[in-house]
């Protein structure tokens, strides 16, 4: 594999993205994104309301994401993105943008060779229970431990021909990151 300009940290909600994406850009020297950060408020409200976000929802999200990607990438730097990432042409609009989505993501009208983010993902896993216990203990986050169950309906696991990675979390957090970073070497 090319070496990665980009690192996904995926997964359902309560997964430890944040906690493993932040820890993991520190010890790189790269920069960090939280996806959550980007939310528009109406996306934020339904979940808070309990309402799954739908693909309507998600793609001019996912569009501003791959934006962000996209300068940093080709202003040389690395980049580390918590994002759930749970669908296969989700982790797709993060890396090529989406030509036919609702919203375009930006272009700029500009004619310069199209930079290239190659990511690897790292697809945080585990059981039902042992997230749904995480997300019971989370306190003043925005995503109810009710719409988990949809986050595992939703998700479409990392596959050929994708860069991935799966590391269970029932691992500790230093095992989590030495896995990662031996993937990295």
């Amino acid at each position: 594999m090319e070496a990665p300009n980009a690192v996904l940290v995926m997964g359902v909600s309560g997964s430890g993205k944040s906690t493993v994406g932040a820890l993991l850009a520190s010890e790189l020297g790269w920069k960090f994104y939280d996806a959550d950060d980007y939310h528009p408020e109406e996306n934020l409200m339904k979940m808070q309301k309990g309402i799954p976000l739908n693909d309507e929802d998600r793609i001019p999200w996912l569009c501003k994401l791959h934006d962000v990607l996209r300068r940093d990438v080709a202003s040389g730097q690395h980049v580390v993105l918590a994002c759930s990432a749970l669908k296969k042409v989700y982790r797709d609009i993060l890396i090529q943008g989406k030509d036919d989505a609702p919203l375009k993501c930006d272009d700029s009208g500009k004619e310069e060779k199209p930079v290239e983010v190659k990511l690897l993902v790292v697809h945080l896993t585990g059981s039902f229970d042992i997230i749904s216990g995480r997300l019971l203990r989370r306190k003043d986050h925005f995503m109810p431990p009710e719409l988990l169950q949809s986050q595992f309906d939703t998700l479409e696991t990392p596959s050929a021909p994708e860069s991935f990675i799966q590391i269970n979390v029932d691992k500790n957090l230093s095992e989590i990151i030495a896995t990662i970073m031996e993937t990295l070497k």
